[in-house]
């Protein structure tokens, strides 16, 4: 794991300018200067552009924010977020800490602290999310299809985390972050590579 701290934004932006460089070639400054010739009205114009430009993704997003601004949650740091979104279910934080320790024991996994969930990331992209969905419930997204039968597991269809993350597993406890949970995580974190 990178860090078993979740990473700061100064961090993350480092290592998207370094996705921008690897998917394109150009670094940050030679986008930058033909984003300024281009002048764009808006953040939708810039994406439409970069569309065509070939540039998606992480590096999109960077320049996108680099242009017009980063949104307050990735400015802020991480420990303020996870203790927000903690806030008024403090009994549910021992959950992520548990989920983190296992992904810790994967290969170069970075955690990236949003408003709402936690990213786990991979060396190619993020492969799961923990977010405290209600104030009794944590659910660890994954961005795997849900096998068809479903598994007689506890992996469920998700539908309110996005449709990169269609599994997820329901945890209430950080007792049920388990041999399972790992071996789900694991599955995740190999289909991303």
């Amino acid at each position: 794991m990178t860090d078993e701290q979740p990473l700061p934004w100064a961090d993350i932006r480092l290592w998207e300018i370094g996705m921008l460089q690897l998917a394109t070639g150009s670094g940050l400054e030679h986008w930058l200067a033909r984003i300024r010739e281009l002048d764009p009205p808006d953040e939708r114009a810039l994406r439409d552009w970069l569309n065509t430009e070939g540039v998606t993704g992480y590096p999109r997003s960077l320049l996108v924010h680099e242009t017009f601004g980063y949104p307050h949650s990735t400015v802020r740091a991480a420990d303020e977020l996870i203790d927000a979104q903690y806030a008024d279910r403090s009994a549910l934080r021992p959950i992520l800490d548990a989920v983190l320790l296992l992904a810790g024991e994967l290969d170069d996994v970075g955690i990236q602290t949003r408003t709402t969930h936690v990213a786990l990331t991979g060396p190619q992209r993020i492969f799961a999310v923990v977010q405290p969905t209600t104030r009794h419930r944590v659910d660890l997204g994954l961005r795997i299809e849900l096998p068809a039968p479903a598994p007689s597991t506890r992996l469920r269809p998700a539908t309110d985390l996005g449709a990169d993350f269609p599994a997820r597993i329901i945890l209430t406890s950080s007792s049920q972050v388990d041999s399972e949970v790992a071996a789900w995580l694991k599955h995740a974190y190999d289909a991303t590579q």
